[in-house]
Parts: C-alpha cells; sequence; structure tokens
C-alpha cells in the first residue's frame, strides 16, 4: 500500500486471522495473573483517592511524553493539586489526560465503550471541541524527516462507519479474550485515527477503561504507557506492520507483554505506597499521638496540600488544620514552601517513592524525633 493515499480499505473487525495462536494464549495467562495480582494491590489502600490521584498522573506524564509533549513529574503532580496558572503548555496537557481518564473512569460504569465516549475522552484530552473528522489531508509523518508513514481513511460517513464497526466489537466480541480483545481495538482505533488530534492519547485511555468495563480492573491504575514510552520505536514498528503486512500476533504479543511488565511494575509501587503509608501513621502516632490520622491519610491523597485542603476535608477547622502540618513539618513529613500568597506543604517523601523505579523508602528513625516533638511524644505513650 501507498502510505501517502488514504487507507480507505481498512479491513472491518474482527480480523480474518487466528488471533488467539499458541503463543498469545500462553502470554494471556502471565498476563492476566499480573493483572490480578494488580488488582488485589488495589485493595491495599483502604483510601481508593490516593491511587486514583497518583497512578493515572503519571500515565499521564508518560501517555502524553510518547506524543512529545514532555513534563516532569513534579511539574504534572504540583498543577494536578494546585491548579496554578503559571504552569506550562505542556504540563496543563499532560494534566488535561488525568482528567479525561477521571471522566472515562466515572462513564465507564455506566455507558460501554463508544463512538461518543471516545469522541469525549478526545475533547478532554486536547481541550478542544473536536469529533469526527470531516476534512481531508491528515497524514502522519516523521517529525524529523517529514517523510509520510501513514494515512488514515478519510470521509466522515466512512469513519464512523468504521468507528460503528470498533464500537460492536468492543462491546459483542466476547468469544476472545478480553487482553487480546484490548490488542486488536488499540490497533484499529488508531489506524481509523478518527479526531483531528488526541488520538494516540485518547486510545491508550480507552484501553484502560476497557480492561475497567472487562472487569480485569477495579480501577484505572495500570500505568500501561509506562512500557510503550520506553518501547516507542517498537510500538510504532508493530503497529505499522498490521498494516503493512497483517502481522497480528507480534502487535498482540507486545501489547501482552506490557500488560505484565507494567501489572508487576505497579504492584511494586502499590505495595511500597502501602508501606510508607504504615510507617507515616506508626511514626507520627508515636511522635504527636493526637494529632488526626485524616490528616495522615491526607497527606497522600493530596501530596500537595494546602490549609484549605485539611479544612474542605471537614477534617478540622483553618486554625487547627495549620497547626496540624505545621506539626508534620517540624517532624520532617512535609516540607513547607511559600507560593506567592499561598502557602503549601509538600510531602516528598511520597513523592520519591512514586517517582522512583525502586519502590522503596528509608523508614522514619523513631528514636531521633525532633526535641521540640520529643516531650510530647513521651507525654503521648505515657
Amino acid at each position: 500500500m501507498d502510505p501517502r493515499q488514504p487507507h480507505n480499505d481498512l479491513p472491518l473487525l474482527p480480523p480474518n486471522i487466528d488471533l488467539e495462536t499458541r503463543a498469545v494464549l500462553k502470554r494471556c495467562v502471565t498476563a492476566r495473573t499480573a493483572l490480578a495480582e494488580l488488582r488485589l494491590a488495589g485493595h491495599l489502600i483502604p483510601d481508593q483517592s490516593v491511587l486514583i490521584n497518583s497512578i493515572p498522573l503519571l500515565e499521564a506524564k508518560d501517555s502524553s511524553e510518547i506524543e512529545n509533549i514532555v513534563t516532569t513529574n513534579d511539574e504534572l503532580f504540583r498543577q494536578a493539586s494546585l491548579g496554578y496558572g503559571d504552569a506550562t503548555p505542556e504540563t496543563k496537557e499532560a494534566a488535561r489526560y488525568r482528567t479525561a481518564l477521571h471522566s472515562g473512569f466515572d462513564t465507564i460504569k455506566s455507558r460501554p465503550l463508544s463512538t461518543r465516549l471516545a469522541a469525549e475522552i478526545c475533547r478532554a484530552v486536547t481541550g478542544k471541541d473536536y469529533d469526527v473528522r470531516n476534512t481531508t489531508g491528515t497524514k502522519l509523518q516523521d517529525r524529523h524527516t517529514g517523510e509520510v508513514y501513514y494515512t488514515p481513511p478519510e470521509g466522515e460517513n466512512h469513519l464512523r462507519e468504521l468507528l460503528a464497526n470498533w464500537e460492536t466489537f468492543a462491546n459483542e466480541s466476547t468469544l476472545l479474550d478480553p487482553l487480546v480483545r484490548m490488542a486488536v481495538l488499540h490497533y484499529q482505533f488508531e489506524a481509523i485515527h478518527p479526531f483531528p488530534d488526541g488520538n494516540g492519547r485518547t486510545g491508550r485511555i480507552l484501553n484502560i477503561l476497557g480492561l475497567i468495563q472487562d472487569g480485569l480492573l477495579d480501577l484505572p491504575t495500570l500505568y500501561l504507557s509506562r512500557y510503550i514510552l520506553k518501547n516507542r520505536g517498537a510500538y510504532y514498528r508493530l503497529l505499522g506492520r498490521v498494516t503493512t503486512h497483517v502481522e497480528w500476533e507480534a502487535w498482540v504479543l507486545y501489547m501482552l507483554e506490557a500488560v505484565e511488565m507494567t501489572s508487576g511494575w505497579t504492584t511494586q509501587k502499590i505495595r511500597a505506597v502501602k508501606g510508607l503509608m504504615n510507617d507515616t501513621t506508626a511514626y507520627v502516632r508515636s511522635a504527636s499521638p493526637k494529632l488526626p490520622h485524616a490528616v495522615v491519610e491526607l497527606i497522600f491523597a493530596h501530596p500537595y496540600v494546602r490549609i484549605a485542603n485539611v479544612v474542605e476535608n471537614g477534617i478540622v477547622g483553618r486554625e487547627a488544620a495549620g497547626k496540624y502540618l505545621k506539626e508534620l513539618t517540624a517532624l520532617g513529613v512535609l516540607q513547607e514552601e511559600k507560593v506567592g500568597r499561598d502557602k503549601i506543604f509538600l510531602h516528598r517523601k511520597y513523592l520519591d517513592v512514586l517517582f522512583s523505579d525502586d519502590h522503596t523508602f528509608v523508614p522514619y528513625e523513631r528514636r531521633s524525633l525532633p526535641k521540640a516533638l520529643g516531650g510530647m511524644a513521651r507525654r503521648g505513650n505515657a
């Protein structure tokens, strides 16, 4: 096929080929096992907002970086937590990814995967009022050389027919393993390329929502873009090989490995977060037993926390909230920063756990409590 010509003869789903080869089925077993462990790990954290607020941001950063929208974890978490207007355009765009994922997560509870849902996600991701393309001239090009490597189908009616077929396959192809179906759906969505922009990010959100719809995930905590970013060359090459050589097995195996690897990585991350939560709780309880446990829980849901966050969550009033955050700062749990006229408290140890690859942290040392709090701790334990 000529990559410069619209791929209007894109085959409908399902592919006319055996998708569940022996190698694919073997990999499905290990991928589903890893995904099941991730699902169970999510229940280790009683406050689900801790995971919903953090893992999707990591996913947002890497999914955006796949499209060369580059920000840092610190900038993204600060923007998501505080919403200050001085963030870079790249950071704001990546933050919209998490907003789109959250919105899709809420929607998938009552509505299945559909063209309508995909359009809603695309609008949230891009911040633009996009709908299915009705113009010509969309081409995918090498950003360095300008060479056209794929031209998606054209014609709004044709695109909607392809999307209707995609939607039917998503919701009615129950004989396929859900992970295999996810891989096929992702290829087809990217090949249709239905929107003027945001297709890659929209498609990767749809992957996660599909797994939730199929009951393989309870929360949007699969950090799938981490694997894709690290293996971006293979991602685009294998997508292209399905188009040009109908090489489905290699593509499906790639996606199964992505699920398995990122499930294992995210499971370890969640266990590290749970370990830090337990250690922090024990440390604060021994040093400042009167400090409400709800405040300790809150600084994991909001690693950039303000006095207003404590008040808005109905924990205590403003004066007590300020006192408790100052107390956690004196204990070395938080770091106080001034941002404009606002005062924020940064949970750096937690952020370090989220951002690291080794899932470790240095436990708090009970024997080296700050002197100002030592007496308080002894009185509280008396």
